[in-house]
């Protein structure tokens, strides 16, 4: 099949987590014999931030370990019809401009020979439903979106049973535990600042569990302003800024244990989305402890894949007991990489794709037979 998928950024994943789904989904289906496509818009805000913060360098760890992916690179005054060319199947992230979310539905309804897809991976259809509602959806065949409660919402507005709930997964191609142990000491937690939707959270399930826990923690991520990294210091937290999501395995390596802290939005209104982050540790081998966050859905054993706390008490008990018991460590991490291997892999997601892709009739090419 030929496909073509409209993304924010593939070269990047500076503050953009879809980045590191849709590189693995992407080179599973290449590993099929699909021929995959993806266009990028010139000017992306991810990919310039990256390269502003760390020049053509941090481009490096992507393009070593993806050497079977690329991106072309879109003007706002490219034709979407040429970009699509005789592409079988579309797929067009939410984090696109609202002018070619239409442009490419209209090119659709003019009786485009092909499937296309809207791909939802974030909150705004909660928390900024005016923002996600301006989108022109017209002539899109469906809609993936990446919880069952995002998927409610867009059946709230109408579409029914053409949306899909498509879960991210892991890349267990490139995230799996280390072929050799070596020694793990502290903890560490890869994570973005954000835009105050989690400060409370971290402070009560990472920062004070980890002192109180007598445990060192080691934090990689972007946009902490000053402010946070003041916080930081006051909990003798170690930050050391961005780092590549090729390089997460490495760093989960060395490391006993990594914490879970969700938006605030998955731990409330949008319950059962986890971050991409609970797929890549638990694919990786770590052992990891949950903040507060409903498993709506049932994708994981909560207490066998990870262990969870109520309150930042119980994280800093969790947190001791993980230090403690080598044992529990080894059966938590053995866990969590069957279930990631058993359910939620980039194959899997692949596969459900293409089911979904079968599922869907096409009125041109039936008009057109």
């Amino acid at each position: 099949m030929k496909i073509a998928y409209f993304t924010h950024s593939l070269a990047s994943c500076w503050n953009h987590g879809n980045a590191h789904f849709l590189r693995g989904v992407l080179s599973a289906l290449i590993a099929r014999g699909h021929d995959v496509r993806v266009h990028e818009p010139a000017g992306s805000w991810s990919l310039d931030n990256l390269l502003r913060d760390h020049g053509e360098a941090g481009l490096a760890p992507y393009r070593a370990s993806y050497p079977e992916l690329s991106s072309h690179v879109f003007a706002p005054a490219d034709d979407p019809a040429a970009l699509i060319d005789d592409a079988e199947l579309v797929i067009v992230h939410e984090w696109n401009d609202p002018a070619l979310v239409a442009a490419i539905g209209a090119v659709r309804t003019r009786g485009g020979r092909f499937t296309l897809l809207f791909h939802d991976t974030h909150h705004r259809a909660v928390s900024a439903p005016h923002e996600m509602q301006a989108f022109d959806l017209t002539g899109y065949d469906g809609v993936l979106a990446f919880g069952e409660t995002l998927s409610a919402v867009y059946r709230g507005w109408g579409w029914g049973n053409r949306v899909w709930t498509w879960h991210e997964a892991a890349d267990v191609r490139r995230f799996h535990p280390p072929a050799e142990e070596t020694a793990r000491t502290g903890l560490v937690w890869i994570g973005n600042w954000g835009d105050g939707e989690r400060t409370e959270e971290l402070e009560t399930f990472l920062f004070r569990p980890a002192q109180r826990a007598a445990l060192p923690l080691d934090i990689y991520g972007v946009r902490y302003p000053d402010a946070a990294r003041a916080t930081l210091a006051r909990y003798g937290v170690r930050y050391h800024g961005w780092a590549a999501n090729a390089a997460a395995p490495g760093i989960f390596a060395r490391h006993l244990a990594t914490v879970h802290v969700p938006r605030r939005f998955y731990a409330t209104i949008l319950p059962g989305i986890p971050t991409i982050r609970v797929f890549e540790a638990l694919a990786c081998g770590i052992p990891l402890v949950s903040a507060p966050w409903d498993d709506a859905e049932g994708l994981f054993a909560p207490g066998a894949d990870y262990l969870t706390a109520a309150t930042g008490e119980q994280m800093t008990a969790q947190l001791v007991a993980l230090a403690a018991d080598p044992a529990l460590r080894a059966a938590l991490a053995a866990h969590g990489l069957k279930t990631i291997r058993a359910r939620h892999t980039c194959d899997h997601r692949a596969d459900e794709l293409l089911r979904i892709v079968a599922s869907l009739t096409k009125p041109s090419l039936e008009t057109a037979a």
